[in-house]
Parts: structure tokens; C-alpha cells; sequence
């Protein structure tokens, strides 16, 4: 047990410095996560033996369901909107002339059987929201014509339409099909799935205002049980549990709910964790010895799919639109696949209407070689294309997003010593965009007026823009013992490591603001500012 929660330990470490070491090469972050699935698998460096596919249908579908809502959830519907129709029609007819035209090539070009050929055209239909999340955030895709908007709404909802078609291309195989169960399948899929998305959200939110949770977390803990609850309700009446999950993150994430920041802090992490267990288990899961048996009909699948199918069902859908022309070429690249595809591809696998592991295979090498080719060179082609547009921020169609009119509220404590004791707040000087929102004395709240004076014990609330992207920052703390070099020492003569600067000093219970003639003592924690390497 302990080597097992050793190893588990080891794994996430590992995926976690993948994840850096990626976003330095420009290599998807999820290509990273499958190789060291490969990596730790029988065939790689630590042999764990795993062939289980059914267990692993079984997890990597339930990750899948909480990568879907949370792809509703973290979609700012605001930004979405106004090319909903199109991600819509994307996700769906998209689908469907991907599906179809790759069907038709595998039994035209390779010689699969006609259902074969289809199914695998299903399984590789949709196009994979983690792996178009993930790159539009770490390289900041700020992209014209609402296009990061677009390719979020579709890659977040195109996953039921595939499963939808693998389904019934499976029960195609088993020969108990009919037009009649086909369009009654489809009806239940889309109704089913729709409706209980929609009403459990409904359910949940009112839940959400109207309940108070005992302790906090429990209202992360209520989403999680929602977002099974959409997923399973649905598929227990023969709707699409996917569809459910996607359309219930999409109305609890655009509601005003409280405590909504955690919540959607929580869900991304949690929402990357998934991500970690779904690829990699994924890697382990696949034998590298048998792919180079499946790697030319992998390839010409590949660059089917990425020269011809995708590009043909984006253009067939966008020109009516009057998309402009790099806009479709841009879309046509981004259909990157991914996790979706290869779980699919996985109960297809599995199951008795077919059968047949090597569709887990060639699904696997085609999921490789887009995260690789797609994948790496998106950013690129934006850029080729002009499709960067420098004035606008892809975060914001995100719900994780902060506006950048966040204010920051400072308190600042007025003394006898102060210069602007004594000072009406018409006479002091501030800097440039800050305001002086309030001035407690006495335990009441004055509204501050040009006329009004500052007094001794006066406490000025200063407000702000507060300043979100923290990259580059880098925080610490140092406690002064007993026998410090520092002691007694000013902050002006404390020669510090190179951009380091002391921005706080806490000493008994008080924060105190710093300036060049404060003085070091004893039990004193030092905050440090210093730029990250």
C-alpha cells in the first residue's frame, strides 16, 4: 500500500514538472502526461503492467465527466454568444462531416469494412476541449473575430455528437439497428441529455443561494455530486450523460452563485487533475511495441483528418457565415484530438459488437501525432495567419477570469507623524490612479470629501486597480532569530540579492509597512519581493 501511495506521489510530481517543462519547448502539456503513461507502462522504463481495458474505460470515462462540466463551467457564456450558432454547428454537423468523410476514406484508402470505417471516423470525430484549453491559456491565444470564444463552445460540446455516433455505429455492428431506433436514439441522446442538464442546474443553483453549507468546501463537494448526478440521471434514460454534464456546467458557471471564485479555483485544479489521471493512465494503458504496427494507417488517417476532413466540415459550415478565410483556416488546424477519442475509442474496443483492440491503437497514435503536429505549431499558425489580436485577452472567456477593474482596497494608518495629519484629503497627494474610498474614525466610516481633514488615528482606506497576473513575482518570508547578522540594522543599509525588496515586516502580531529607516529586530518575519527565476 505504502509503495503504491509512494508511487502515486512519484507520478504527480512527475506530471507536474512535465506541465513546466512543456510550457518551455511549446509541446502540448497533455502530450507530456501520455509520455510518461508510455514511460512508467510495461513497455517503458518502470514495467507497470496494465491492460485492463474495462477498468480503464471505467475511470477515464468518469474523469471525462468532469473534464465536460467543467468545460461548461469555466465557459464565460458573455463572450461565447455571440458565435454560439456557429460553435453549435461546429459541434454537431462538424461532427458528423468529420465522422462521415474519415469513415469513407478508412474504407476507400485502408480497406476497413464500411461500419469499421465509420466507427472509426466517430471515435476521432470530436475534437478535444482539455488539449484547446490548455494551449489557448498557456501561450495567451488572444485571437481575432471572438475565434478562442468559437473553439471553447465547440470542443466543449462536440464530445456528445461523437459518443452519440459510436454508439450507434456499435449498434450498427451488433445488426439490432433500425431507422426507427437510430432517430429514437438520437431524440433521447439530445432531449434526455438536454432537459436533465438543464433541470439539475436549475435545482443546484437554487440550492446553491438558498442552502447554507456547515463547513467550507461542502458547496465543491455539493458540484462534484451535481456534475455525477448530470452525467448518470440522463444515461440511466438513455440520454446523453455528457451533453448533461457540459450544459449544467455551462448555466452554474455563468450564475451569480456564491462563492464563486473558489469554486471555480477548486474545479480547475481539480479539472487538471483529471486531465493528469486521464492521459496518463492512458500512457500506461497503451504497448509502444505494438503502435509501429499501426503507425502508416495512424498517419494517413492523421493527415486526412487534419488536410481534408476537418478543414472541409469547418469550411462547409463557416462560409455561409461569411467567416473570413484565415479564421476557417485557423479553426481547420485547432481541431486537435485528444482524450475524448482514445476513451471512445476504448469502449469500442471493449465492446461485443466489435471488439477489436487495435482501434485503442490506431486511435492512440492518431491522438499522438495531433497533439504533436496541431498541437505544437497552433500558436504559430495564429501568428502566420494574423489571428492575434494584441488588444484583446483569451482569459476573459474564461469564467476563471478576474476583470481587470478589480479593485484592491489598502489600509493605511494615519499617526501623529504622518504628513497628512492635519491635511484635508483635497491636499495631500495621492498617486495617479488610486482614491481615497473611505476614513474610519472612531469605529464609524466617513464618505471622504475634498473639504475633509485627516486627523491622529485616523484609518484611510486607499483604493486601487489590483494587479492579477502574478507571473514573474516571487514572495518569501524570513524570520529573524536570536543572534541575527540584521538586527538593529536599518532596511537602507541590508544589502539584498539583486531586484530583492523587503515589502512587509511582521513583528508581534502587527503589519508594519517598511521604509529605509525602519529597523531589523529580533522575532521579526521579513516579507521579500524578488523576481522569479
Amino acid at each position: 500500500m505504502n509503495t503504491l501511495l509512494l508511487l502515486g506521489a512519484v507520478i504527480l510530481i512527475a506530471c507536474i514538472i512535465g506541465n513546466k517543462f512543456s510550457a518551455r519547448v511549446g509541446i502540448p502539456t497533455l502530450f507530456i502526461f501520455i509520455a510518461l503513461g508510455m514511460v512508467f507502462g510495461s513497455d517503458g522504463l518502470l514495467k507497470i503492467e496494465f491492460s485492463d481495458y474495462n477498468l480503464c474505460e471505467k475511470i477515464c470515462s468518469t474523469a471525462l465527466i468532469f473534464i465536460m462540466f467543467y468545460g461548461g463551467f469555466g465557459t464565460k457564456w458573455s463572450a461565447a454568444k455571440p458565435v454560439a450558432a456557429k460553435s453549435i454547428l461546429l459541434s454537431t454537423f462538424g461532427v458528423i462531416i468529420t465522422a462521415c468523410l474519415t469513415g469513407l476514406f478508412c474504407y476507400f484508402a485502408l480497406g476497413t469494412s464500411l461500419l469499421e470505417g465509420m466507427l472509426i471516423g466517430s471515435v476521432l470525430g470530436s475534437t478535444d476541449a482539455a488539449s484547446v484549453f490548455a494551449i489557448l491559456r498557456s501561450h495567451r491565444l488572444n485571437l481575432k473575430y471572438g475565434t478562442a470564444s468559437m473553439l471553447e463552445i465547440e470542443s466543449g460540446s462536440n464530445d456528445p455528437c461523437a459518443y452519440m455516433l459510436t454508439v450507434i455505429f456499435l449498434s450498427a455492428m451488433d445488426g439490432t439497428v433500425s431507422a426507427g431506433n437510430i432517430l429514437y436514439s438520437i431524440f433521447a441522446q439530445v432531449v434526455y441529455g438536454g432537459a436533465a442538464g438543464f433541470l439539475i442546474a436549475l435545482i443546484a443553483k437554487k440550492i446553491l443561494k438558498k442552502f447554507k453549507f456547515g463547513s467550507e468546501g461542502l458547496d465543491s463537494v455539493f458540484l462534484v455530486a451535481v456534475g455525477l448526478a448530470a452525467y448518470a440521471i440522463p444515461s440511466l434514460l438513455g440520454g446523453n450523460g455528457y451533453l448533461s454534464a457540459y450544459i449544467s456546467g455551462i448555466i452554474l458557471g455563468n450564475a451569480d452563485i456564491p462563492n464563486k471564485k473558489s469554486l471555480v479555483n477548486f474545479f480547475d485544479a481539480f479539472n487538471n487533475m483529471m486531465q493528469m489521471l486521464i492521459f496518463f493512465l492512458l500512457g500506461l494503458l497503451v504497448f509502444p511495441s505494438q503502435l509501429p504496427s499501426v503507425f502508416l494507417p495512424s498517419l494517413l488517417i492523421a493527415l486526412f483528418l487534419t488536410f481534408v476532413a476537418r478543414p472541409a466540415a469547418v469550411f462547409m459550415i463557416l462560409t455561409p457565415f461569411r467567416a473570413p478565410l484565415r479564421q476557417q483556416m485557423l479553426v481547420s488546424w485547432a481541431g486537435l484530438r485528444g482524450a475524448a477519442s482514445i476513451v471512445f475509442a476504448i469502449v469500442a474496443a471493449i465492446s461485443p459488437s466489435y471488439g477489436d483492440e487495435k482501434i485503442f491503437q490506431i486511435v492512440f497514435c492518431v491522438v499522438l501525432l495531433s497533439l504533436l503536429l496541431q498541437g505544437t505549431l497552433l500558436p504559430l499558425a495564429s501568428k502566420k495567419l494574423k489571428m492575434i489580436d494584441a488588444h484583446e485577452n483569451v482569459l476573459k472567456t474564461f469564467n476563471d477570469y478576474s476583470e481587470e477593474t478589480s479593485i484592491q482596497f489598502i489600509r493605511l494608518e494615519i499617526d501623529h507623524s504622518h504628513p497628512w495629519v492635519n491635511r484635508s484629503i483635497r491636499e495631500v497627494e495621492t498617486f495617479p490612479g488610486t482614491l481615497i474610498a473611505a476614513v474610519l474614525r472612531d469605529k464609524e466610516a466617513l464618505i471622504p470629501k475634498g473639504s475633509t481633514v485627516l486627523e491622529e488615528g485616523d484609518t484611510v482606506i486607499i483604493a486601487a486597480k489590483e494587479y492579477l497576473d502574478r507571473d514573474g513575482i516571487e514572495l518569501s518570508e524570513r524570520k529573524i532569530e536570536s543572534g541575527s547578522h540584521l538586527i538593529g540594522k536599518k532596511l537602507r543599509d541590508i544589502d539584498l540579492k539583486k531586484d530583492g525588496l523587503i515589502i512587509l515586516i511582521q513583528r508581534g502580531g502587527t503589519d508594519i509597512i517598511p521604509d529605509g529607516e525602519s529597523t531589523v529586530e529580533e522575532g521579526d518575519i521579513l516579507v521579500l519581493y524578488s523576481k522569479s527565476s
